[in-house]
């Protein structure tokens, strides 16, 4: 007799493929990727902004080099949940990303990356120098790390934060 089998479980995305978490900023981008089955997240750059058309081929390449299927732009809101001039400047570059790499974009809240990211770098008795030069890459990547521990949420609604740009 054959015993009842559960069915698989449901797959968070149909795409597999990395995850690229984003500490979104005017001057420098800081970027973190995800392993190819979105568990582990590490720094991977520092993105320093040139111009519109250098920045449009750097993350194109960034989808093409590492199998980017998703973007998550960390959204700078306030402790209360308001949100900011950064909030909606971060919502724009996200939906600028989307436009110019056919890869969906999601938001997430980013409230305490770069303080955690400080700590880290300040625990690890690096020089001023030294943490500002990791700074965005580590937010990025305290960023992402939330987002997958999270189950890689999507489609939340209006109330949530962590909402879908699709």
């Amino acid at each position: 007799m054959n015993e009842p089998q559960n069915p698989p479980p449901p797959q968070k995305f149909v795409d597999p493929g990395r995850v690229a978490g984003i500490d979104y900023g005017t001057v420098r981008i800081g970027i973190a990727i995800s392993d190819p089955i979105r568990i582990l997240a590490s720094p991977y750059e520092n993105y320093t902004r040139q111009s519109i058309e250098l920045d449009a081929l750097r993350f194109k390449d960034l989808v093409e080099e590492e199998d980017v299927k998703l973007f998550v732009v960390g959204l700078p809101i306030h402790l209360d949940g308001r949100e900011s001039q950064k909030s909606i400047e971060s919502r724009e570059f996200a939906k600028w990303l989307t436009k110019e790499t056919g890869v969906p974009a999601e938001m997430f809240d980013e409230r305490f990356t770069s303080a955690a990211a400080e700590t880290m770098l300040m625990d690890a008795n690096l020089t001023s120098k030294r943490r500002k030069k990791r700074m965005d890459m580590v937010a990025a990547q305290i960023l992402l790390s939330a987002f997958l521990e999270a189950g890689c949420p999507r489609g939340r609604d209006e109330r949530d934060q962590n909402q879908s740009l699709g």
